[in-house]
C-alpha cells in the first residue's frame, strides 16, 4: 500500500507541469466586426457636423488656391477670357520660363537675402523671449498679478500693424517723443524709423512689442501640464531654483519648443507684409523688401502673375524642404516632431 501511494505520488510529481516553464497563452484577438461607413457617420454625425464649417472654409480658402500654381508655368494673361478658366486655357505653356527670370533678377535675391536674415535674426532674439515671458509669469504667486500682466502683453496683439508702426513713429520718429527729449537736452536725435542698418532691429522690436504676449500663451498651457510633485521632490532633494528650471522645467517644455521651431522654420520665408510695406518708403527697397512685398510689387502690381506664382511655389518649396529636415533632426534627436511614422 505504501509502494503504491508512493508510485502515485511520484508519477503525480512527474506529470504536473512547471510553472517556470508553461507557455504563457497569446492575447486573444478581438474578432468584433468592424463597423461600416454608413454605421460610423450614423454614430459620429454630430462631431462632423461641428468640423464641417471649418473643413469647408479650409478647402476653399487654402487647399483650391493651391491648383493656382499652375500659371507659375504659363505666361498667364487675365485679358485672354471672360472668366479665369478661359484665360488659363488660351494662356501660353513656357515651362519654367518664370522661374529662369526670376533667379536672374537681382531683386529677387535682394529679397530673398533680407528675408532670411531677419528670420536667422528673429530666430534668436525673438523666438525664446516668449518661453522666458511663460516662465516667468508661471513663477509668480500672485494670481491677480499675473492676470494683470498677461492682458497688458496679451493686448497688443490686437492691434493693426498700422496702429503699431504709428505708435514706434510716434514714439522713435524724427518728430516723436524720443527725438523731442533729446533735442531738449542738447542732444542730437537718432536716426532710427529712417535708417537701413538698423531696420532689421527695428522690425524685431515691433514684433516682439506686438506679439511677445500672444506666444506666451502655448507655453504657458505647456507649463501647466507639469506635474508639481516633481518641482516638491526636487526641493524636497535640496535643487535650487536654476536646477529644477534646468531639469524640470525645460524638459517638460521642450516638445513643444520643437515643434513650434520646427513650424517656425516651415514658415522662414514669410516674416510678414504689412509691416514692410508700411516701411518700405522711409528706409528703401534695399532694406526692407522681402518675398512677400517682392511679389505685391513686381508681380500683382505690374499683372505679371505667372511671375509672382513661380516665386510664391519656391518659397513654398523651401519651406517644405525645412519642414522635412527640422522634423528629420528632431527625429534623430529623440523627439517626436510634427508627424512621426507609426
Amino acid at each position: 500500500m505504501t509502494t503504491r501511494n508512493t508510485t502515485v505520488a511520484a508519477g503525480s510529481d512527474r506529470t504536473r507541469p512547471d510553472a517556470s516553464t508553461t507557455p504563457v497563452p497569446a492575447p486573444r484577438r478581438r474578432t468584433g466586426r468592424r463597423l461600416s461607413l454608413r454605421a460610423r457617420l450614423r454614430r459620429d454625425w454630430q462631431l462632423l457636423a461641428m468640423v464641417a464649417p471649418g473643413f469647408v472654409i479650409l478647402l476653399v480658402f487654402s487647399y483650391v488656391p493651391i491648383l493656382g500654381n499652375v500659371i507659375a508655368f504659363q505666361d498667364y494673361n487675365p485679358y485672354l477670357g471672360d472668366n479665369p478658366l478661359q484665360a488659363f486655357v488660351n494662356s501660353n505653356w513656357i515651362g519654367f520660363g518664370q522661374f529662369q527670370l526670376l533667379f536672374e533678377d537681382p531683386a529677387f535675391w535682394d529679397a530673398f537675402r533680407n528675408t532670411l536674415a531677419i528670420t536667422a535674426f528673429q530666430l534668436v532674439f525673438f523666438f525664446p523671449l516668449p518661453i522666458v515671458l511663460a516662465i516667468m509669469l508661471h513663477n509668480l504667486l500672485s494670481s491677480r498679478l499675473r492676470g494683470f500682466i498677461q492682458t497688458v502683453v496679451y493686448l497688443p496683439h490686437f492691434f493693426s500693424w498700422v496702429l503699431v508702426v504709428s505708435f514706434f513713429v510716434a514714439m522713435l520718429g524724427g518728430a516723436g517723443l524720443l527725438a523731442q527729449t533729446m533735442r531738449e537736452a542738447g542732444m542730437q536725435p537718432w536716426n532710427i524709423m529712417t535708417n537701413p542698418d538698423t531696420f532689421i532691429i527695428l522690425v524685431t522690436a515691433e514684433a516682439v512689442w506686438k506679439d511677445i504676449g500672444w506666444g506666451t500663451i502655448v507655453f504657458l498651457a505647456a507649463l501647466s501640464t507639469i506635474d508639481q510633485n516633481l518641482y516638491e521632490a526636487a526641493a524636497a532633494d535640496g535643487a535650487g531654483r536654476w536646477r529644477r528650471l534646468w531639469h524640470i522645467t525645460l524638459p517638460g517644455l521642450r516638445p513643444v519648443i520643437v515643434l513650434l521651431l520646427i513650424l517656425r522654420l516651415g514658415d522662414a520665408l514669410s516674416v510678414g507684409f504689412e509691416q514692410f510695406l508700411l516701411q518700405r518708403d522711409a528706409v528703401g527697397r534695399q532694406a526692407s523688401e522681402v518675398l512677400d512685398t517682392f511679389v505685391y510689387h513686381f508681380s500683382i502690381a505690374t499683372g505679371n502673375y505667372g511671375y509672382g506664382a513661380a516665386a510664391g511655389l519656391f518659397k513654398a518649396a523651401i519651406g517644405l524642404c525645412l519642414i522635412l529636415a527640422a522634423n528629420r533632426v528632431a527625429h534623430m534627436l529623440g523627439e517626436r516632431g510634427i508627424y512621426s511614422r507609426s
